[in-house]
């Protein structure tokens, strides 16, 4: 507990995720097995303002004179991610709970090119979630200027190249090169 005391952007990470979640959920809920539609667009529509405040609560830590550290970058990091993937995860729960809630057709998991062409999507996605955390990096660094108290966001760098490299290894290139060969249907 002393750590999170100690660094706020971590715990406004923490909170910020747990509420995404909160929000969502409480959203499919109200929307799908209480048939509440404008509670369920209420609580929809608060999950990317939970971005907002992560983004307020490390901004405000910095500007205290907090020195950046890791949690800041994180910070960034899950904003980036959160902006570019948010969308498709509440669709992606969207569909799971119409189907269970509201006699919705069964997701179906993408197979063959389809699901080539997914994770090269998906790893777009994460090249523009890495440059979405770069530049918000990046405009903390020359807001700062101190080279000294920037030092842990620039640490953050390498890492993005680091996600984006792994991102393609073990999601497209992985499924190109590995994907189970589709037979043709039997007479």
């Amino acid at each position: 507990m002393n750590f999170l005391a100690q660094h706020p952007a971590t715990l406004a990470i923490i909170i910020g995720e747990i509420a995404f979640w909160l929000f969502l959920l409480g959203g499919l809920i109200a929307r799908y097995p209480m048939k509440m539609a404008r509670t369920s667009v209420v609580l929809l529509t608060a999950v990317p303002l939970v971005d907002l405040a992560v983004l307020i609560a490390s901004v405000i830590d910095l500007a205290r004179g907090t020195p950046a550290n890791f949690s800041h970058g994180l910070a960034a990091v899950y904003l980036g991610f959160s902006i570019v993937f948010g969308p498709s995860m509440i669709r992606w729960a969207d569909g799971r709970f119409a189907h269970r809630f509201a006699d919705g057709p069964k997701p179906r998991k993408p197979e063959g090119r389809e699901k080539i062409r997914r994770e090269w999507l998906d790893w777009g996605k994460c090249v523009a979630s890495c440059a979405i955390a770069a530049v918000l990096l990046l405009a903390a660094i020359f807001i700062m200027g101190e080279p000294q108290q920037v030092a842990p966001l620039w640490e953050w760098m390498p890492r993005l190249g680091g996600i984006t490299v792994a991102w393609l290894l073990l999601g497209p290139v992985w499924t190109e090169t590995f994907r189970r060969k589709t037979r043709a249907p039997q007479p």
